[in-house]
């Protein structure tokens, strides 16, 4: 493989900051959706239902359109791919208030506002990153840049409540269209493209892969099961994350608490999440990533089964939004670095955003089941137990994914570099 030229210190972590602040708004816009469903359904009269089947084609849209900008970043590389997703973020998030029907909100918030995030999400940022440092460093990377994302949930949501309160949803969504359009400014820290290497070793004596091949990179990759097992496990992760973000106020309003309790509670997400996510970019240098997605996933089963015993109280989801937040979005950087693991990090944001993919198909269904339940049910009471079965399952599956030990994994990064 040929050697990627060497960053400066100082030029790794423009890079890495870059990354984290326009993940930082991305994720702040997506995050705060669930804030928006009640005000939309009183404006609207569509019902909650319907709104969260748009809001889940957001989910899924936010996932697919991963695996194609991040093609196109692996070709190109990423600043015209960010520069572009920031311009259909901020159009679909001015549009939605000018919408009235559930096909308008698929279109705004659905696809192209979703499509416009993904483009500044996680697979696009990380791989960037990972192609330009060395292996030892991409862990820490990719948990620095993930908490970005989370630091976004932190200060956004409670903004927005605030904004929502004070001016008006509208002027909430406007505002928020005009804050992620500073993603097209820090693009351009992210100019130019990793130099492609020759080729990449699999994890565990696997054949190399061609890297020049984008095709054979993917085939390879989807016949792998220990890759099979990640979007198995991220599948779950997203399920989680959707329901969450977009039903969340709603479970708060049905304990008869004020709207104020669910934005902090997302606030506290995201503020725990920076601590976990750090926390589990630094422990991925140490030990087997896969160890650490099956406590994360079976640590989630747990947290939620004891919410479902505890008073709602707002103290009640202020620390179950703390529990929960050191493991939100932690699940990347593993999951990011086991996929760099398997097949080098050349097509890393293509694969990862694959993964991406799996993950955005289970928020769908997070987000659009979430609404039949409280439909049909009147509550959320089956979306929690489904929760905790489906964790207790991605923690299984992780298991059998193939990993070497990290100070070999770290050699093997070195010699490949």
């Amino acid at each position: 493989m040929t050697t990627p030229s060497p960053m400066t210190p100082r030029a790794a972590w423009l890079l890495i900051l870059a990354a984290s602040a326009i993940l930082m708004l991305t994720m702040a816009a997506r995050l705060t959706t669930g804030l928006f469903l009640s005000p939309i359904n009183s404006a609207t009269g569509l019902g909650v239902a319907s709104i969260s089947l748009a809001m889940a084609v957001g989910q899924f849209m936010w996932g697919a359109s991963q695996p194609i900008f991040g093609a196109v970043a692996d070709k190109w590389g990423p600043a015209r791919v960010i520069v572009l997703g920031g311009v259909m973020l901020a159009a679909g998030l001015a549009a939605t208030p000018f919408v009235s029907s559930q096909w308008g909100l698929m279109l705004t918030l659905g696809v192209l506002s979703a499509a416009g995030a993904g483009a500044g999400s996680f697979s696009i940022l990380i791989g960037a990153t990972a192609q330009r440092l060395p292996a030892e460093r991409r862990p820490f990377a990719a948990g620095f840049i993930n908490a970005g994302g989370s630091f976004g949930q932190f200060i956004f949501s409670p903004l927005v409540q605030v904004v929502i309160q004070a001016f008006g949803w509208v002027a909430a969504m406007f505002s928020l269209a005009a804050t992620t359009l500073l993603t097209i400014p820090l693009a351009f820290l992210m100019k130019g493209k990793a130099p492609a290497p020759v080729a990449a070793a699999g994890a565990a004596g696997a054949p190399a892969v061609d890297e020049f091949s984008l095709g054979r990179q993917v085939r390879e990759a989807l016949r792998d099961k220990s890759y099979l097992c990640l979007h198995a496990g991220f599948f779950t992760c997203g399920f989680h994350i959707a329901f969450l973000v977009t039903h969340l106020p709603g479970e708060v309003a049905l304990c008869g608490l004020p709207a104020g309790v669910s934005a902090t509670a997302l606030g506290l997400i995201g503020l725990f999440n920076i601590a976990g996510s750090l926390t589990v970019g630094a422990l991925g240098q140490r030990y087997r990533m896969k160890w650490l997605l099956a406590a994360i996933y079976g640590g989630r089963a747990v947290m939620i089964a004891l919410y479902l015993v505890a008073p709602k109280t707002a103290s009640t989801f202020y620390i179950f939004a703390a529990a929960l937040g050191f493991s939100w979005l932690a699940t990347v950087p593993p999951t990011a670095g086991l996929v760099g693991k398997l097949f080098g990090t050349r097509y890393l944001s293509t694969l990862f955003g694959l993964t991406l993919l799996s993950h955005q198909i289970g928020g769908f269904f997070g987000a659009w089941l979430g609404g039949l339940a409280f439909v049909k049910f009147g509550d959320y009471s089956w979306m929690w137990y489904a929760d905790i079965v489906l964790a207790l399952a991605a923690a299984l599956v992780n298991l059998p994914i193939r990993e070497a030990l990290p100070h070999s994994a770290a050699r093997a990064g070195a010699a490949q570099a």
